[in-house]
């Protein structure tokens, strides 16, 4: 694998109670398609050599030597498997019996993990049988007439990859051993368990699994017992699980009667990158005694097949926008805090009134909307607000139509104010042909536009509220001093994928039928700043994906270099996966470049925003989440995509 990403799988094999021979074999089965299948660690089941419900049969001689002779066999017979496996087994030190957790590759076995927490309680009894890591005096284990290092914080480390061990419950714990192993460097856990089920046990397993993996800013991967335990007196359901900080990757089938191979890929790299980013988590590895636990090397396996190294974890080519329920809960709350950080703002102010700009596009109609619904809560008349077009050289019939019939069917006051006179005076002030179609000739509409708007504002004792977005900050698609600038920006984390899904949310849930159809018009209009004269149609010319590119791309480059700090590089390697079928390679690579050139280039807009709410994981305020010399230089992030291929 590259980039980060380390291949894993969870196993839940046949078993046989007490059939050493049997489950050793079904183990080396499955060892054999996680090889093929290009898996470079994989955990099995607690206790999967024997089975976990043998009962007073694992203080039987026979069960335990026969346990440690197949452990033994297998980890001959798989001498030409490349990944590191866990397997689960009873085994003796001095006169004690430990759960176990075996790391074995390539013919040898690394190290041995013991059981912490044994339960005692309801339906388990393991202290009848086991003892806990806490009462060993030895920190090594006879195997086979060899000696092995033993210990509960064992880490196992290779280039690029640090695993640490748990086993069943101890993830149950007020404090799992995961947590100090997190903070000792273990990036990914895996767990050796056999949960049974009952009533709605698994929803809770789950939520466990995932808290724990976003917690410890790790990856987890948990295999539990399967079909051939015993049911005397309880089932097993054979659940795998595979999480990434706090995101559930890829699980099992339950209660199926054939074999169970979970795979997908940890991202470490973006582990690490949180863990860098997180000085929370810093702190807690600072208090930790770091003298105790101890490191194993291991080889991370490298395979050369091509389809082994395929990525099998979803892309989301929009990771902004969940679908289905997701979508519209999260539509609903970030309206929410919109409408939260815009009723402070006024009270604070003691605003009698908002001016928003309407163009008719979708940025000042989710600012308009989001004012209105502010309104409602402080519960001042709609006709407070207003709104005002100002139409110029390219608005278009279209968009002023809908900009007028929106701010009526949402009684907000009403004002109209062409910009075109004013303008041709300033073109003419300037020495400016106003034939020349050029840079001045699009900023200076902008700009009067914000004159009039912070105008009107001071003469009604009112707020400029703005409606530049996200994804227009990144790129700097914003005239400096322009619509760059206002007295609140309510859209200013807004990515501009998510904001026709939030203005779509409100046609379907919020207002009347009258409304609801200008809406859904915005929706499907072209998104432009209408700055250059329509065509001989009256149609839309300048529309701004075709200069700067989709929107839908440059979302995802955003989301993935600052969430993550990933490279130019990973970011086109995952872009591919996300937009097969879509783009091309050249057109990804084509419209990287410009991501990274402008938002580098455009760092001065951002230096000075206007206050505005943060309501995602990604945010480009200057006071905030982002911070960035303005004369920063791109160089090292353009080389590398120049070196794409």
């Amino acid at each position: 694998m590259k980039y980060g990403f380390v291949k894993v799988a969870a196993a839940v094999p046949h078993v046989q109670v007490a059939d050493c021979s049997y489950n050793s074999l079904q183990i080396e089965k499955l060892m054999r398609r996680a090889a093929d299948n290009g898996v470079q660690i994989v955990v099995f089941p607690e206790l999967s050599v024997t089975a976990y419900t043998c009962l007073d049969l694992f203080t039987q001689e026979v069960l335990l030597r026969n346990a440690e002779e197949a452990l033994l066999q297998l980890v001959e017979n798989t001498a030409d498997l490349p990944l590191l496996a866990f397997v689960g087994l009873p085994l003796r030190v001095d006169n004690k019996l430990i759960n176990a957790a075996v790391a074995i590759q390539e013919g040898k076995i690394i190290g041995v993990v013991p059981k912490t927490y044994l339960p005692n309680y309801r339906e388990f009894q393991e202290k009848r049988w086991f003892t806990s890591s806490r009462d060993l005096q030895d920190d090594f284990i006879v195997i086979g007439g060899n000696p092995y290092p033993m210990q509960q914080q064992m880490l196992f480390v290779a280039a690029g990859v640090s695993v640490g061990v748990e086993i069943c419950e101890d993830l149950w714990m007020p404090v799992p051993p995961s947590s100090e192993l997190a903070m000792l460097g273990a990036d990914i856990i895996v767990n050796l368990s056999a949960s049974n089920e009952t009533i709605s046990k698994q929803a809770y397993r789950k939520q466990l699994i995932a808290q724990q993996s976003a917690r410890c800013l790790c990856g987890y991967v948990y295999a539990s017992s399967g079909f051939g335990e015993s049911t005397t007196d309880l089932v097993f359901s054979g659940s795998a699980l595979i999480a990434e900080n706090g995101v559930i990757l890829a699980e099992s089938k339950r209660f199926s009667m054939d074999e169970q191979l979970v795979i997908s890929e940890i991202d470490v790299e973006y582990l690490r990158h949180d863990r860098l980013v997180s000085t929370c988590f810093t702190e807690g590895c600072r208090q930790l005694n770091t003298d105790r636990g101890f490191q194993l090397d291991f080889q991370l396996a490298e395979y050369l097949r091509e389809e082994a190294n395929q990525l099998t974890r979803i892309v989301n080519p929009h990771p902004f926008t969940p679908s289905g329920k997701a979508l519209r809960e999260r539509c609903e709350e970030i309206f929410q805090m919109q409408v939260s950080g815009l009723a402070k703002r006024i009270v604070h102010t003691h605003a009698q009134t908002v001016v928003v700009g309407i163009s008719g596009g979708l940025d000042s109609t989710l600012a308009l909307l989001v004012t209105v619904m502010t309104f409602d809560l402080l519960r001042i008349p709609r006709n407070r607000i207003i709104g005002i077009t100002m139409p110029g050289f390219g608005t278009t019939g279209r968009t002023y139509r809908n900009a007028v019939n929106l701010i009526h069917s949402l009684g907000v006051t009403f004002r109209e104010i062409s910009i075109k006179e004013a303008c041709l005076q300033h073109f003419k002030d300037i020495h400016q042909d106003a034939r020349v179609h050029d840079v001045t000739y699009e900023n200076s509409q902008a700009r009067e536009r914000t004159q009039v708007l912070m105008d009107v504002a001071n003469k009604e004792n009112g707020l400029v509220i703005g409606t530049g977005d996200l994804s227009e900050l990144a790129l700097g698609w914003a005239t400096y001093n322009g619509d760059h600038m206002s007295m609140y920006g309510v859209n200013a984390s807004i990515p501009k994928t998510l904001v026709r899904y939030l203005v779509e949310w409100v046609a379907e849930n919020r207002v009347d039928e009258e409304s609801r159809a200008t809406l859904l018009d915005i929706i499907d209009t072209p998104i432009s700043p209408e700055l250059i004269p329509a065509d001989e149609q009256g149609n839309i010319q300048q529309k701004t994906e075709d200069l700067v590119g989709p929107y839908e791309l440059h979302d995802f480059f955003l989301y993935h270099f600052l969430r993550f700090g990933a490279t130019p590089a990973k970011i086109y390697y995952l872009a591919q996966l996300a937009f097969d079928g879509i783009y091309e390679k050249a057109v990804i690579r084509k419209w990287l470049r410009t991501f990274f050139y402008r938002f580098f280039q455009q760092q001065f807009k951002r230096s000075c925003l206007p206050d505005g709410p943060k309501v995602g994981s990604v945010s480009l305020s200057p006071r905030g989440d982002w911070r960035m010399p303005s004369d920063a230089m791109a160089n090292l992030w353009l080389n590398e995509i120049d070196k794409l291929e």
